[in-house]
């Protein structure tokens, strides 16, 4: 188990440095990094390029987190069948790191909520309704991203540690805190990540959707 859930990170981390914005833009002659906010994700890269680039790039980041966990889902299924939820989180998060800080680019990417979301789907598909809903809801009332972005990663906490506590993932034992933990993980990351767009929310300075960053 343990050669299983480093095998998962690992690979998810190289999955996870696919950077498909970075990659879109350097086919259109830009560093998206070196434009808007800075960084690599879908929010900036529809911002600087437009919808096309936004959504080719959310899906990509979209898929490679998806494909990754199915991949370790179907590896550990037969042998590991009770705590296979917690290997494919592993892949999920390994995942949302190589995004977040892919070696090949000084470890300056995105800040994972396209791949948090492929996790989510890949995982935890249950609690992609309620979270959908949330992200709508804030960006169409607030035009906030990044409010709609962090309430996702709090509805997935919530959702998963209790499903997972109703029996409903099929987890047992001492795995299913581990499983709680590892989803811990994922909020904390992802509310770190947003710490800038937290405070210019509460300064009342945030970027607004369809607003170029400042």
């Amino acid at each position: 188990m343990i050669l299983a859930r480093i095998l998962a990170l690992v690979c998810g981390y190289f999955f996870g440095t696919f950077q498909t914005g970075y990659i879109y833009g350097k086919c259109h002659g830009i560093d998206i990094r070196e434009h808007g906010s800075g960084n690599s994700g879908t929010t900036n890269t529809l911002r600087t390029l437009g919808w096309k680039a936004g959504a080719v790039t959310f899906l990509g980041d979209l898929f490679k987190a998806i494909i990754v966990v199915v991949i370790f889902h179907f590896i550990y299924i037969n042998t590991y069948p009770e705590c296979v939820k917690c290997i494919e989180l592993y892949a999920g998060f390994g995942a949302v790191l190589g995004h977040n800080f892919p070696w090949f680019l000084k470890f300056k990417g995105g800040k994972g909520i396209a791949c948090t979301a492929g996790v989510i789907l890949a995982v935890c598909p249950i609690a992609a309704p309620v979270c959908l809903i949330l992200f709508v809801w804030a960006v169409v009332i607030t035009r906030y991203v990044s409010l709609g972005s962090i309430l996702v990663v709090l509805a997935y906490l919530v959702q998963a540690v209790i499903f997972n506590h109703m029996g409903w993932l099929g987890i047992t034992g001492a795995y299913a805190v581990e499983f709680d933990v590892l989803v811990a993980c994922f909020t904390a990351m992802a509310v770190w990540r947003h710490k800038a767009n937290i405070k210019r929310l509460l300064n009342g300075t945030e970027n607004k959707f369809g607003q170029k960053a400042e």
